[in-house]
């Protein structure tokens, strides 16, 4: 099971670096649409937004599983194996925590959106469920992917001074 969700953690990652890319060449495009050809498009800003969006939600679970989320270890470095483990886990519990209320919340406001008809106030009036649903998503595969570090981390299967790509 931990595999499995290493697996998508890792494709999600990688869907969100794509994802990045391709809002470069939006951005691109909308600048030269704009400046060179005095012909912006309608739907260049939204959709980066949009694109990023899933980008920041899709990645949160992958930079977790690498270890790679801010952290200031000046401290924690220099503490014996058990305390390492313990304030590791404690901060794995933390972010599981605030995963599964960020999972809860946001899936209500999503539903909630697709209830009452939600749309963006642009003009291509995108439905807001479908960057609402991000959230849900996202902090679910954190959530997942903080219960496989926290049970990695509890059983000595990870070792607290590497990082796994």
């Amino acid at each position: 099971m931990l595999t499995l969700i290493d697996k998508i953690s890792r494709f999600c990652g990688h869907l969100a670096a794509w994802l990045f890319f391709i809002i470069g060449g939006i951005i691109v495009f909308e600048v030269v649409a704009r400046y060179v050809f005095l012909a912006p498009t309608i739907w260049g800003e939204e959709m980066s937004r949009f694109l990023q969006i899933w980008a920041t939600y899709l990645a949160a679970a992958y930079v977790l599983k690498n270890r790679q989320l801010i952290a200031i270890d000046v401290v924690i470095t220099k503490m014996p194996p058990f305390a390492r483990t313990l304030c590791e886990s404690s901060a794995l519990i933390v972010i599981a925590i605030f995963s599964l209320v960020a999972f809860i919340y946001g899936l209500e406001i999503t539903l909630e959106s697709i209830r009452i008809g939600r749309a963006t106030s642009t003009m291509l009036a995108v439905p807001k469920w479908m960057t609402e649903i991000a959230i849900p998503i996202g902090f679910g595969l954190m959530f997942l992917q903080a219960l496989a570090e926290l049970i990695r981390t509890a059983t000595g299967t990870r070792d607290l001074g590497t990082q796994s790509h």
